[in-house]
This record gives C-alpha cells, structure tokens and sequence, in this order.
C-alpha cells in the first residue's frame, strides 16, 4: 500500500474517491503538522511508498509551470550556531530524494516576498514550500522511500498568497493527471 500526502484538503480537490492501492493523509500547513501527521500514520500503518504532492513557489525564473520532482529538499528558515543560514543545528543541511529535477525550500512562512526570494535562491532553492523537507525526514526515520510532487502556483513575490489562492485547484488537476500517467490510477 501506497500513502497519498498533500498539507491541505485543497491540494487534492481533484483526487475525489478512493484511488486503488493508496491510502489518503491531509497533514495541515507548515513543518511541525507535517512531521506529526505523517510520523502518526507511518506508525499506525505500513507503506511501501509515500507520494507527496501539492503547490510550490518558483524561485527561479527558469522554472516552468507544471508539476516537478523534488530531487533534495532544505530548511531555509534555520540558522545554525555559527550563524549559517539554511543549515540546523542537529539535522541534515539537506535531504537528497534521488529522483527529481529540481530542489526545495521549506520554511514556515509563506513566500511573497522579492527580497526573501533572493535570500532563498543563495542558499539553492528553485521552489519553496512549508512542508516538504519535514515529510522527506520522517520518511528517512522510517525507512519509507517518498517522492514529491509539486505544482507551481505562484512565483513567491509580491501578491502570491493572492495567486496561490487562485492556482490551487488547477494545480491539483495537473497532480491528479500526473498521477494518472506515472500510477495509472
């Protein structure tokens, strides 16, 4: 069995039913609600894969539209006690998920704004979320291989939570026929 994970029930508007051979979980937004939701369903349950999808903020501009792999994921809202951005005290700088074209960003703010945009592309993120990095490391404890899927929304400037609000569904749809084609499900 398979867990289907999105942060918010609007990411999976296009996921209506039961899919065969995946079991659904809705964790809420940001990182501390996507380590508890996913760390209680993978110890209440056995999964031989979890597919993360949902939306992301561009960062760069040579990003498409459409839905991406994530090839590693980090904590940009994290400093380190020397003081390096981007890098925890105690966890890995960096979660490698192998597959992917492209990394991630994670932090527990929304993203709407130029300067941070820029502070973020430094540290080597293409797209930005609240989630993904928690979702990559409970996996890791658990020794379930994951992959994440993400749709661009918005580009993570100035009126994006506007932009986000409006993408959503359609973001979910492009999810849904991704899923289809890569699950035939």
């Amino acid at each position: 069995m398979k867990l289907l994970v999105a942060a918010l029930e609007s990411e999976l508007v296009a996921f209506s039913g039961p899919l065969d051979g995946f079991d659904r979980l809705v964790t809420g937004p940001g990182k501390l609600k996507a380590t508890y939701g996913l760390t209680r369903a993978l110890d209440a349950g056995t999964y031989d894969e979890i597919l993360v999808v949902g939306t992301a903020g561009a960062l760069d501009e040579t990003i498409g539209s459409g839905v991406h792999e994530i090839h590693w994921a980090f904590q940009h809202d994290v400093i380190n006690e020397e003081g390096v951005r981007g890098e925890h005290v105690s966890m890995p700088q960096r979660i490698d998920l192998g597959a992917g074209d492209v990394s991630i960003a994670t932090g527990d703010s929304f993203i709407d704004d130029a300067e941070a945009v820029e502070v973020i592309l430094a540290l080597g993120g293409r797209l930005v979320d609240m989630e993904s990095y928690a979702y990559a490391w409970v996996a890791a404890q658990f020794g379930v291989p994951i992959r994440i899927w993400k749709a661009v929304s918005d580009n993570a400037k100035d009126g994006a939570n506007i932009t986000w609000e409006e993408a959503v569904t359609d973001c979910s749809h492009q999810l849904r026929e991704h899923m289809r084609e890569v699950y035939g499900v």
